[in-house]
């Protein structure tokens, strides 16, 4: 197992070490760390599983693949198999990373195993607080996205077609989906660590507003 993960990371640290828009190296190791952690907080849970999935969840994300929902599972059992691992566990994490990612507010995305949930949790917190703000900005602007724009409305997407098609800008993002993480979470420990960076993005969104209308210099 050990030998295993090493080999994950090592492959996956080399294929986002350049990569630009927020779902980077850095980003895919925190959502390891933090997985681990709940996963050892939350009965029923397979740490391997939670670990493959974890590392691999971003291998080959729909946003940057044409809209291909199942470019991530198929990267990962691409990887999985070269690795020898059980058909068993390779579709354990296949469904993990197709649970992973949010589909737009109005689209329930439920955890099917205690597996999934950790992983969800610990990818969401990484949307929120200071880092999900950076990473909200490098993402738009990785995109070619406005920060702001007073003349688009927030949309709820009450589709995952609606939300893939998005194109609005960055701060619509925190309306759309990072200031509602936190009541979306699954584990009782990851409902805690939302709490401060929930309220962090609530008083950023408000000084930004601020600025941006200069209402703090007038």
């Amino acid at each position: 197992m050990e030998q295993l993960i090493a080999a994950t990371a090592t492959f996956i640290e080399e294929k986002f070490q350049a990569e630009g828009s927020g779902h980077d190296w850095p980003h895919i190791r925190r959502v390891w760390q933090v997985a681990r952690a709940l996963a050892a907080q939350t009965p029923g849970t397979d740490l391997l599983v939670v670990e493959l999935a974890a590392l691999l969840h971003d291998i080959a994300d729909w946003k940057f693949h044409g809209g291909d929902y199942e470019a991530g599972p198929r990267a990962a059992r691409a990887w999985l198999l070269s690795q020898h691992v059980p058909e068993a566990t390779v579709a354990r994490v296949e469904q993990v990373i197709r649970e992973v990612s949010f589909k737009g507010l109005g689209v329930e995305t439920p955890a099917s195993s205690p597996d999934a949930a950790v992983v969800q949790d610990a990818d969401r917190l990484d949307a929120i607080g200071a880092i999900g703000v950076g990473r909200a900005f490098a993402y738009g602007g990785h995109k070619g996205r406005p920060m702001h724009d007073p003349a688009t409305p927030p949309v709820s997407h009450e589709s995952f077609a609606s939300y893939q098609q998005s194109t609005a800008p960055t701060l619509n993002h925190f309306y759309e989906k990072l200031l509602h993480l936190k009541d979306r979470l699954h584990t009782p420990a990851a409902r805690q660590l939302a709490q401060e960076r929930h309220q962090f993005m609530e008083a950023f969104v408000a000084q930004f507003l601020r600025e941006w209308d200069s209402v703090d210099v007038c």
